[in-house]
């Protein structure tokens, strides 16, 4: 399955959801490709946008390879193939610190005036443009799920089917649009698929802040 854009696996993903319109759930978009997504999600069902701020603890010779990923609080999930790609104990400390600093930035960066939407009791899902090996998405339904919601879903796109098993155990429920099995990155189920920035990510999140009128 190939996707035009953003937009377009975004509104594939509402019909796929639709189950959750009117129900006020808590859209929470890992920054920064899928937070014009969430905004889309988010009016399309009636939810509240926000992000989830995860980091991949990229590969020494590699920084595209995911050896894992750490959430806000510092909790890491660690691959179980990230000591032969180059993760030793050391490599790990400091990819963690400063992984953990981008977060803390980020988190200063894109809700300046206001904490974290509380996940607490909420229908809560979790959207991503695509998975790979599923590392930040595990460290983002992990974080999650310790705050208590009352439903955890994953929503992408597109992902390998071998991922989608890895994260079924984090989730109540996962919809993923597409699994092939010949996937080398996300990018190439997209025709059109540019970077996002802090600045249009910081301007989605100011508009989801403001009273409806």
């Amino acid at each position: 399955m190939m996707f035009a854009n953003r937009n377009q696996a975004a509104d594939r993903l509402a019909v796929a959801l639709q189950a959750y319109k009117g129900k006020h759930p808590l859209i929470l978009a890992i920054p920064r490709g899928a937070v014009p997504m969430g905004q889309r999600l988010a009016e399309a069902l009636g939810g509240e946008l926000d992000v989830v701020l995860v980091r991949k603890l990229r590969a020494p010779y590699n920084p595209e390879f995911a050896l894992g990923s750490i959430d806000e609080s510092g909790w890491s999930y660690i691959a179980d193939y990230a000591e032969s790609a180059g993760g030793t104990p050391t490599y790990l400390a400091q990819e963690k610190a400063a992984q953990l600093d981008t977060i803390k930035k980020r988190r200063a960066q894109y809700t300046p005036l206001r904490p974290p939407i509380d996940p607490a009791g909420r229908i809560v899902i979790v959207v991503d443009d695509g998975l790979a090996t599923g590392a930040t998405m595990i460290s983002a339904l992990h974080a999650l799920r310790a705050k208590q919601p009352a439903k955890l879903i994953c929503a992408v796109p597109v992902a390998p089917p071998e991922t989608v098993q890895k994260i079924r155990p984090y989730a109540d429920e996962v919809v993923c649009l597409d699994t092939p099995m010949y996937f080398q990155a996300v990018g190439q189920f997209y025709a059109d698929f540019p970077q996002v920035d802090d600045a249009e990510v910081i301007d989605i999140l100011r508009q989801a802040g403001q009273p409806k009128s």
